[in-house]
């Protein structure tokens, strides 16, 4: 009976999202951007980490390729230790930023879904565009 409800228990609770994509942001010698190309799907995410210095500022753009569905989705960036806290989001600030960065480290720029491309599986490509000046 306890074998049973356990196993109940365990298929029922629901299931943290995860990344999809973790990459780490590389600039080409003498350059100081790139494009990052990318998919997601559902409440899936993409993860982009970059080394910066504090007072260096970070422009990113994010634009819809296609998608499956109405093509929601956002990016944060989160801070040197953050798993989840972020200091830009652009659901709500927009999806075309230049972020002053306040520490030295490696801050990760996260594309996620929202709405009824989240919770359908709505699946995404993307174009982020990243520079650090």
């Amino acid at each position: 009976m306890l074998k049973t409800l356990l196993l109940v228990a365990a298929t029922t609770l629901p299931l943290a999202a995860t990344a999809q994509t973790t990459e780490t942001v590389t600039f080409k010698p003498g350059n100081y951007g790139t494009m990052v190309t990318g998919s997601i799907t559902g409440d899936g995410y993409a993860d982009y980490r970059i080394g910066a210095k504090a007072g260096q500022e970070l422009f990113a753009e994010l634009a819809v390729a296609e998608s499956s569905g109405d093509g929601s989705i956002y990016f944060n960036l989160l801070p040197p230790g953050s798993a989840d806290v972020a200091i830009y989001n652009a659901s709500m600030d927009g999806n075309s930023a230049t972020i002053p960065l306040p520490r030295d480290g490696t801050y990760t720029i996260r594309v996620y879904h929202m709405g009824n491309d989240e919770d359908s599986g709505a699946t995404t490509s993307f174009n982020l565009d990243l520079s650090i000046q």
